[in-house]
């Protein structure tokens, strides 16, 4: 989970749909937090509510940063508060993989930190993964989208038992540099050939941002998710510094990048009451 939020406020009213601070064609039943939200209420065998939302969210959509993930559990966590229930976090995890599919994204928005994931018949497994303080990430976030369905249609149904290797071989290794903010284990452990030479194709100017990262002084750039988004790990101490120094380089793309350094968030979401 990274240092990148929204904030959405929720109140109950008493019949009907009012959605601010999103475009207009998310503003429906079909917006993800309406959908985790009535999606809680069957679980928790509650009736259906009017609701009154105000979305304000600094993660932009189809970027490959988890704004679909942010949705559903807070509209997860929404439904558990307003109606009094105990927060229970292994219901909001179904709930969301439920609708999501999958909990890579979901889970560390409930927990924070780094989580590894898998799903065991219809159940979704969650463990935390220690990551040093010393290891930051920079953002860099384009002025066009990659739609996450245009990204899975791109990858192989097939993958030889070479790149199946190559990259499970560096899971472990991975996760220990993590662990350790081992920068220079962090560059090797990070090459991929499960996903992102494909879908690199669908990031514009790919190869000149990974380029200009490392040359900044970034351990390794990779695509944020399904895109369009780039993410360069870096030593936290100098992400500030990094983040700069990409940013200027970004300035020769014909493409506006919004470059944003990051750090953990070790606590993932929670309840303001106001």
């Amino acid at each position: 989970a990274f240092s990148m939020y929204a904030d959405f406020e929720c109140e109950m009213i008493p019949e009907g749909l009012e959605i601010t601070g999103c475009p207009e064609k998310y503003q429906n039943e079909d917006n993800l937090f309406v959908m985790a939200y009535r999606r809680m209420e069957k679980y928790l065998g509650i009736p259906k509510t009017g609701l009154r939302l105000h979305i304000s969210s600094k993660i932009p959509i189809c970027r490959g940063l988890g704004s679909s993930a942010t949705l559903l559990v807070a509209g997860a966590y929404a439904c558990n508060a307003m109606n009094g229930e105990y927060l229970d976090k292994k219901a909001v995890l179904q709930v969301c993989t439920d609708i999501e599919g999958h909990p890579d994204n979901v889970a560390p928005c409930i927990y924070g930190g780094m989580i590894t994931s898998l799903i065991q018949d219809g159940v979704p497994v969650c463990a935390s993964v220690p990551i040093s303080g010393a290891v930051g990430f920079v953002a860099m976030i384009p002025d066009f989208e990659v739609v996450t369905e245009e990204a899975r249609a791109v990858l192989p149904e097939m993958y030889s038992r070479a790149d199946a290797i190559f990259n499970v071989s560096r899971l472990g290794v991975l996760i220990r540099a993590f662990e350790t903010g081992d920068m220079h284990l962090i560059g090797k452990a990070m090459d991929d050939r499960i996903h992102q030479p494909y879908r690199k194709g669908l990031i514009h100017d790919y190869d000149f941002v990974e380029s200009i990262s490392r040359a900044s002084g970034a351990a390794a750039c990779c695509v944020s998710g399904s895109g369009s988004t780039c993410l360069a790990v870096v030593d936290v101490n100098r992400s500030e510094e990094v983040a700069s120094r990409i940013r200027d380089g970004l300035k020769n793309s014909k493409y506006n990048w919004q470059v944003i350094p990051m750090i953990v968030d070790h606590h993932g979401a929670h309840i303001v009451p106001w």
